[in-house]
């Protein structure tokens, strides 16, 4: 089992101090959480869901603190267009028209769905706008419907190209 959990690590992190941690960690975890595993279950597949998801959370975790936010600003007129990286013309439009659609939608949507596309989990949402982790997951279904209802046609021509 030791020699899978490490190939695994190895995959996610290709490096092998950090496979190395991570595998540590996996093993911390999955010996606190042990009364989870069910019986009859795929041990190995379970352990390596647990290093898989430890490693996408500190993946998220790293982003989010390397990641310089200028107090000053309002995150919600960003000129997002301008630092895109999009060269042409018609990408900086396509851009300006999905950011255009997140910005029309209502406050209650737009919120938890920018912190969402930010990175940031269901969990972590709900704390910072004090709501249920079921309203967080609910008004972020109902932003990604409304943006693919508003975005429908750009979704066609996007894929004609």
């Amino acid at each position: 089992m030791q020699e899978n959990m490490m190939n695994f690590a190895l995959l996610l992190t290709a490096n092998r101090d950090d496979a190395k941690d991570l595998m540590q960690e996996t093993s911390l975890k999955v010996l606190d959480n042990r009364e989870k595993y069910v019986d009859n279950r795929n041990f190995k597949g379970w352990v390596l869901t647990v290093m898989r998801n430890i490693f996408i959370n500190q993946y998220h975790k790293i982003v989010r603190t390397q990641t310089v936010i200028d107090q000053n600003i309002d995150l919600y007129t960003l000129d997002i267009v301008n630092d895109s990286g999009f060269d042409s013309p018609d990408s900086s439009l396509q851009l300006q028209e999905i950011t255009d659609a997140i910005h029309s939608l209502n406050q209650d949507l737009k919120v938890p769905f920018s912190l969402y596309v930010s990175g940031y989990q269901y969990n972590e949402i709900a704390e910072t706008l004090n709501l249920p982790i079921g309203t967080v997951k609910s008004r972020i279904f109902f932003a990604r419907r409304e943006l693919r209802d508003k975005l429908k046609d750009y979704d066609r021509s996007a894929r004609r190209e």
